[in-house]
């Protein structure tokens, strides 16, 4: 079909808004609605949940929405295409058609599997996680709308695959379609986060939403896709948020590793991206190239690493640093048992000659970890309790004496796609095998870009700097992506020379040590970093007070920096 299709989204993670399926079902036409609802560490908590009865395992939130929408979806010929299977998606599929039965409505349910891999993740040699699920593609979601479905479920497949999937099938895209699918993965991208592309965990909010009203409620995006890939990013007509060139660009910087974005249909060129405007609340994607994706497929691998727990302190007033170091020696020496792991932080919050107490506090806090629970338990908290008394003047905790918790660990594999089995489970029961790709390619670092010529000027101000730059950051496993961007050419040329590997250390301290890694991304005017370990062995891991690194850009954004005056007037 040649015209564009409209794939609206509903939700970008396990507990975003209820409201939101009904909310695009009844604020505009659709083709399809569809719904992200995984993530790396939604992974481990599907796969506690699973653990504890091999009936779950899905996005059991899914289903409330469902029960109000569903036949709401059908009356306006809606097809609904999401991965909230997660570890159990012929479990899901079940649940909707018996909510479907409940509800009086005849409703064609598929699912997609093959995911899965934990019953042979030795043999892979994947060790023994707790859930070993691969990234698969769209290609059974594709199958599945082709086979009349109204409701299309899957377990793990890579976010942007819930849209290329409508997609594909609504054009006719055959699997070496790489343009049209990168295109895709693209507005793919761009929609799966909900309102993160309608003016969510957007940088220039202040400036661009005065009066904040706007953002009281984002509406969700939607992507009208044509046949040759492009694109246009849109919301309903009267819903709240906006979409904008830096809307959508900030989305394109989110969690990526370069100027390529592998997928399993095809690896998205991020540095080809176009964007520009296309009249109110649209922004149209163009130019996109797409290349054969490479020959292995991503494993998430999450396992249960041991048990933690953490104490809060309050440090008030004058010798911070000594009260501080007061503090730990006497826990550290109180401690019968040492914890395997033991991380102090100081969190410098306090102000001089502050006129509230909070603003003259800062915050002390300790992590342990360990594989026995007992180590990290009461004995470790009530001992830290049980200086009250005894310890800095001030004294007094934000966390009362606890057990520990189990916390998770992830850790990403890269298995051969032709060892991933990837079956679309029709209606009817039918089952059809999904081929891996005939034609790959193995993922490389795209060659660095020659850089403009440096900008000529004159004096400069130390100035933060969000003053001039976005930035959107998130977790990538245990590293993290920071996507710098600038909304002029001449700060382009000037980001570029100025924003180095080595300027970015010595701007983020807590990246001294690691490796960082930079590509440019001209058409968005955009650098991106990728940090690797700064967030040790993944989100559920907790090593640091921010786990997914959300913060991490506007945290960049702060820091000051000399800019060109006459880029501040």
């Amino acid at each position: 079909m040649s015209s564009a299709v409209r794939i609206g989204n509903s939700s970008g993670f396990y507990g975003d808004r209820l409201a939101a399926m009904r909310e695009m079902l009844t604020g505009g036409e659709l083709d399809y609605l569809t719904g992200d609802y995984l993530a790396e560490l939604t992974m481990l908590i599907l796969a506690r949940d699973r653990a504890k009865s091999p009936d779950r395992g899905y996005a059991k939130t899914f289903l409330v929405q469902l029960e109000e929408c569903l036949g709401l979806a059908l009356d306006r010929g809606v097809r609904i295409v999401a991965n909230a299977g997660g570890l159990n998606p012929a479990g899901l599929a079940q649940a909707v058609r018996e909510l479907a039965d409940r509800l009086g409505l005849s409703v064609r349910v598929a699912h997609v599997e093959g995911d899965d891999l934990l019953p042979r993740a030795q043999e892979l040699g994947l060790g023994t996680p707790l859930a070993a699920n691969a990234y698969l593609g769209a290609w059974g979601i594709v199958d599945c709308l082709n086979s009349g479905a109204d409701v299309v479920v899957t377990g793990r497949v890579t976010d942007a695959s819930v849209i290329v999937g409508p997609a594909a099938a609504h054009h006719g895209w055959s699997r070496t379609d790489y343009d049209q699918l990168a295109g895709a993965i693209a507005a793919g991208h761009v929609i799966e986060c909900g309102a993160q592309a309608t003016g969510g965990n957007y940088a220039f909010f202040a400036r661009d939403f005065p009066d904040l009203t706007a953002l009281l409620r984002p509406g969700f995006p939607l992507a009208e896709v044509a046949a040759d890939g492009s694109s246009v990013i849109t919301k309903h007509h009267g819903t709240g948020g906006a979409v904008t060139v830096d809307t959508v660009t900030a989305q394109l910087l989110y969690e990526i590793t370069g100027a390529r974005y592998a997928n399993p249909d095809a690896t998205l060129r991020v540095d080809t991206i176009e964007l520009s405007d296309d009249g109110p609340d649209r922004v149209r994607i163009s130019g996109v190239k797409g290349e054969p994706p490479p020959p292995t497929l991503k494993v998430s691998l999450n396992s249960v690493g041991g048990f933690r727990n953490e104490m809060t302190l309050v440090l008030t007033g004058l010798d911070i640093e000594a009260k501080a170091a007061l503090v730990r020696k006497q826990l550290e020496s109180t401690l019968t048992v040492t914890p395997a792991e033991m991380q102090w932080t100081l969190a410098r919050t306090d102000h001089v000659d502050a006129d509230t107490e909070e603003a003259a506090s800062a915050l002390l806090r300790c992590v342990v970890r360990d594989p026995d629970p007992a180590n990290v338990g009461r004995r470790f908290s009530s001992a830290a309790v049980e200086l009250a008394l005894a310890s800095y003047p001030g004294f007094t905790s934000t966390t009362p004496p606890g057990d520990g918790q189990i916390y998770g660990v992830f850790h990403p594999a890269f298995v051969p796609a032709t060892e991933v089995p990837h079956v679309a489970v029709h209606s009817d029961g039918s089952r059809v095998d999904i081929p891996p790709a005939t034609e790959t390619l193995q993922l490389a670092k795209v060659p660095p870009f020659a850089l403009p010529e440096p900008i000529p000027f004159g004096e400069t101000r130390r100035v933060p700097l969000g003053v001039i730059a976005g930035a959107r950051s998130g977790d990538k496993g245990g590293s993290a992506n920071v996507g710098v961007w600038v909304r002029r050419g001449d700060h382009w040329r000037w980001l570029v020379h100025t924003l180095t590997v080595e300027k970015l250390r010595e701007m983020l301290p807590e990246t001294a040590d690691l490796e960082v890694t930079r590509d440019l991304l001209p058409n968005l005017r955009a650098v991106n970093f990728v940090i690797e370990g700064i967030l040790g062995q993944g989100v559920a891991y907790q090593a640091r007070f921010d786990p997914q690194a959300k913060g991490l850009g506007e945290w960049l954004r702060s820091r000051h920096i000399d800019i060109p005056e006459e880029f501040l007037s």
